[in-house]
C-alpha cells in the first residue's frame, strides 16, 4: 500500500484511523462516527470528492481531533461540544462553505486546463 504524502487528503477510513476512533473487537475504523459528528457539527464539512466520497485536509483533522478530546476525553455532551467548538472557532460557516465552494471550482478548472493540455 502506498503511503500518502503529507498534507494529502484523507478519507473517512483514514481519518478515523488517524484520530484513534478504532472498534477495540474488531480493530476497524469507526467511520459512522465521523459521519454522525459531521451531522452534529457544523463545522465538520469535508470535502466531497470523485463519486461524493468524503475526504479530508490537515485543517479538518484538527477539528475532529478537538470534537473527539471534547466527548471522548473530557466527557462532554454533543450539545456542550457544539458550544464549545462554536467558541473556539467562531466562524461564519456561509464564509467557510464559499471558500471551500471556490477552492473545488479551482481545482475543477485546474483539471479541465490539463484536460485540453492532453486533447
Amino acid at each position: 500500500m502506498l503511503k500518502k504524502k503529507s498534507g494529502a487528503f484523507k478519507n473517512i477510513s483514514e481519518l478515523a484511523t488517524e484520530i484513534g476512533l478504532m472498534d477495540k473487537n474488531t480493530g476497524k475504523p469507526k467511520t459512522h462516527v465521523i459521519r454522525f459528528w459531521e451531522k452534529k457539527f457544523k463545522i465538520l464539512k469535508p470535502s466531497l470528492l470523485l463519486n461524493k466520497r468524503r475526504y479530508y485536509s490537515e485543517v479538518d483533522i484538527k477539528l475532529f481531533r478537538r470534537v473527539k478530546t471534547l466527548l471522548k476525553d473530557k466527557g462532554m455532551t454533543i450539545k456542550g461540544a457544539i458550544i464549545a467548538m462554536e467558541k473556539e472557532y467562531s466562524v461564519d460557516y456561509k464564509k467557510i462553505n464559499n471558500i471551500r465552494s471556490e477552492n473545488n471550482l479551482l481545482r475543477i478548472n485546474k483539471i479541465i486546463k490539463e484536460l485540453k493540455k492532453i486533447l
